[in-house]
């Protein structure tokens, strides 16, 4: 089973595009944790699980609200964007922790909170190599994590 694999987009639509396989084969519980500088596309890749959990509309990143929630079918789409919060207490007081299990759940800035995310968590680190070009590293230990990862793999590589 993969344990990580590593994406390179050139541009926003190809981002979001691997946001779309992402969620093509999305299961209940799985979290998605993503860190990268300003700019590295973390929400035009959020944008694109949206799209493809069936969210229509503009998505956009809660860094204000901090979540959005979208109540889809067959899987709920939590949305958090931790830039703004300074402290694991600022977590607990939004409820946090109660996010995860079901649904597909994913984090902007999670790096900010490492020791706050589950171990399950799926870990999406993104690289801005260029103002086109992306690296995005996925890796992950958990075991239904790994079964997704080779199963988005396999549909990146015959795009």
């Amino acid at each position: 089973m993969k344990q990580q694999a590593v994406f390179i987009t050139k541009g926003q639509d190809e981002t979001r595009q691997l946001g779309t396989i992402f969620a093509r084969h999305a299961y209940d519980g799985l979290y998605l944790a993503l860190a990268g500088d300003l700019g590295a596309g973390k929400t035009q890749l959020a944008k694109g699980v949206a799209q493809g959990l069936g969210i229509a509309g503009e998505v956009t990143s809660p860094t204000f609200t901090i979540l959005h929630e979208y109540d889809t079918e067959p899987l709920a789409f939590h949305h958090f964007d931790l830039y703004r919060l300074e402290s694991a207490a600022e977590l607990s007081n939004i409820g946090f922790e109660e996010f995860g299990r079901e649904g597909v759940t994913l984090v902007e800035w999670a790096d900010k909170f490492l020791e706050e995310l589950p171990q399950y968590a799926v870990q999406v680190q993104m690289y801005k190599k260029d103002e086109m070009t992306r690296e995005i590293i996925v890796r992950t230990q958990d075991k239904k994590a790994q079964q997704w990862l080779e199963e988005v793999a396999t549909d990146v590589a015959r795009t």
